[in-house]
């Protein structure tokens, strides 16, 4: 019986091939400018890192200590950065099965070789659990082991795009970079890595490529390269050099840890609030009710606003206007269903039901519903490449379909194209035989 109703769909459709186009038309337009915007927003907010976001956790301490609250329209908040004492000392915590702080720079590469041009590489100071952490992929070599964390060696990790740019793809571990004219021996190149979003350091550009090269935290001590990230400073601490910049009660370091139970969480929140009184005791942390909160990685990217209010209403207007659409389709079918109320008349006298008739025509709306789908991805396709060509930061790692979004995008077309049929396929039900064989 199906068969012969999509038989009967495409004979109907032929008939109205002007009406059936519009329809189709009206969907795909509809669904087009939803799935742009969904596809989009679907990329900006997943789950980065899915099989452990619930482990891993972002560490804040309110250490602010000037006048008024860190965040004057969000009194409650912490500052989401950690300073760089404080991100040591949490270092040496044994609770957390991994504890991560990391911040990024930046710095001039000069190539040996003669054909590559000196380029500006975006790099990351952290420690070696952030690989591990964070579950880097290697292609070749490994991180550089815990005494290097120790020394800070000028040691570097290389990620895929930047060995392939100055060794050719080639195995460089053990061969040598410059570096804002310093000599670093490579120890490991990464496979591609790209996390989106790059839940890690939201603050230096969510959606922005990993980092290009990675190396000891500690050598900077001694390197003292600027911080390229966001830097609050309070206090009255002098700053008279670099030195006084690390012992400041200035926030610059993003400080993250590894916790796989509710249980190993609570006794780090109790080490925190540890630390907290010891600070006190040594003149810091003067805000009364000063604590430590710690967020997973979805919590995270929520507390920091990754994805915009702006956006998901951008989102919700997506969807109003595929309603209007959706209305546009109503009226013709009521146009085109009406044409068809003699032959559906006639059908009825000779014994179809108001079941079959009520059938066949949801089968028909559902074949203009999928080819409205057809055409809608063809137009979200267009649509992406055009968020694409105007180059909106890094953006463009976002315009992407994967198959559960193509399948999502033929799901609610075919499901909006049956809720627009819907009242059309009933009023056509209604109508008494006998009124239009009277005019045959």
């Amino acid at each position: 019986m199906f068969f012969y109703h999509m038989r009967m769909a495409i004979k109907s459709i032929r008939r109205n091939i002007v009406l059936s186009a519009l329809m189709v038309a009206a969907i795909g337009i509809g669904i087009g400018v939803c799935m742009t915007a969904i596809t989009v927003f679907y990329m900006m907010s997943s789950d980065p890192i899915p099989y452990k976001s619930d482990s891993l956790y972002a560490v804040q301490l309110n250490s602010w200590e000037a006048p008024g609250p860190y965040d004057a329209d969000r009194p409650e908040r912490l500052p989401e950065l950690l300073t760089y004492r404080d991100a040591k000392a949490l270092l040496d915590s044994e609770v957390p099965t991994r504890s991560v702080a990391t911040y990024r720079s930046g710095f001039t590469l000069n190539p040996d070789n003669p054909d590559v041009s000196p380029m500006l590489v975006m790099s990351r100071f952290t420690t070696r659990n952030f690989f591990s952490m964070f579950d880097v992929p290697f292609l070749y070599g490994a991180p550089w082991d815990e005494a290097t964390d120790r020394s800070g060696d000028s040691i570097a990790v290389l990620n895929y795009s930047i060995n392939e740019e100055v060794f050719g793809g080639e195995n460089s571990v053990g061969r040598t970079v410059e570096l804002a004219g310093r000599e670093f021996t490579v120890v490991g190149v990464m496979d591609r890595w790209e996390p989106v979003p790059k839940f890690y350091a939201v603050f230096n550009g969510a959606f922005e490529e990993a980092e290009e090269v990675f190396m000891p935290m500690l050598l900077n001590e001694s390197w003292e390269r600027q911080n390229y990230g966001n830097t609050n400073c309070w206090g009255d601490t002098p700053m008279n050099g670099f030195r006084d910049f690390l012992d400041s009660e200035c926030t610059w370091v993003e400080f993250w840890v590894e916790l796989n139970d509710a249980e190993q969480k609570s006794r780090y929140q109790d080490w925190l609030a540890g630390y907290i009184a010891e600070q006190k005791r040594l003149g810091r942390f003067p805000i009364e009710n000063a604590g430590a909160e710690v967020h997973d990685v979805n919590e995270w990217m929520d507390y920091n606003e990754v994805v915009s209010a702006d956006f998901r209403v951008l989102v919700g207007l997506a969807f109003m206007f595929l309603a209007v659409c959706l209305l546009n389709t109503v009226a013709l079918l009521l146009a085109k269903f009406s044409g068809n109320a003699a032959r559906v008349g006639l059908r009825r006298a000779l014994g179809a039901s108001k079941a079959m008739i009520f059938r066949q025509n949801l089968v028909e709306v559902g074949v203009i519903g999928i080819a409205g789908s057809l055409l809608g991805l063809g137009l979200a396709w267009l649509g992406l490449q055009g968020v694409r060509s105007i180059n909106l930061g890094h953006y463009d790692r976002l315009v992407q379909m994967d198959a559960n979004l193509v399948l999502f995008a033929v799901a609610i077309s075919l499901l909006s194209a049956i809720i627009a049929g819907l009242y059309p396929t009933w009023r056509i039900c209604q109508i008494p035989p006998a009124t239009h064989l009277k005019t045959q």
